[in-house]
């Protein structure tokens, strides 16, 4: 797999409280791993500069994670995201985990849709933006 395709790449401490009763990272935190690149990948993008000034941003619609290997405390967590697709109201990104020894720890997928939260509907991504997402 090649990394370098994955242009944002967002570092994480793993906490104590990220760990299960098995002492590794919980699934629970995976996702909010995978939430901290959704995040990292809005503010780069601008989409949630744009939110702030008018009521239009991201709606999150599906997520997926497929673990394949266990992340340790202490530690850290390397989440690296990219544009998966992009269709007409809704683009898809792509998330690796890594840990320390960047080895893949899991793989994730999100669907999200442009949405205006005054209209509550979903809207078309605009031209600007899509040149954006695809810079990522």
């Amino acid at each position: 797999m090649d990394l370098s395709e994955y242009k944002l790449s967002l570092e994480i401490r793993i906490d104590w409280s990220d760990l299960d009763l098995y002492q590794h990272v919980n699934n629970v935190s995976y996702m909010r791993y995978l939430q901290s690149g959704r995040v990292n990948f809005w503010e780069a993008t601008g989409i949630y500069k744009n939110y702030n000034t008018s009521s239009r941003g991201t709606m999150l619609v599906s997520t997926h994670c497929d673990f394949k290997k266990s992340l340790h405390y202490p530690g850290k967590a390397v989440v690296k995201t990219k544009l998966d697709f992009m269709k007409n109201t809704s683009f898809g990104l792509r998330h690796l985990v890594l840990n320390s020894e960047n080895e893949i720890c899991a793989e994730g997928k999100d669907v999200v849709v442009g949405y205006d939260f005054e209209k509550n509907k979903t809207f078309r991504i605009p031209d600007e933006l899509r040149e954006i997402l695809r810079k990522f």
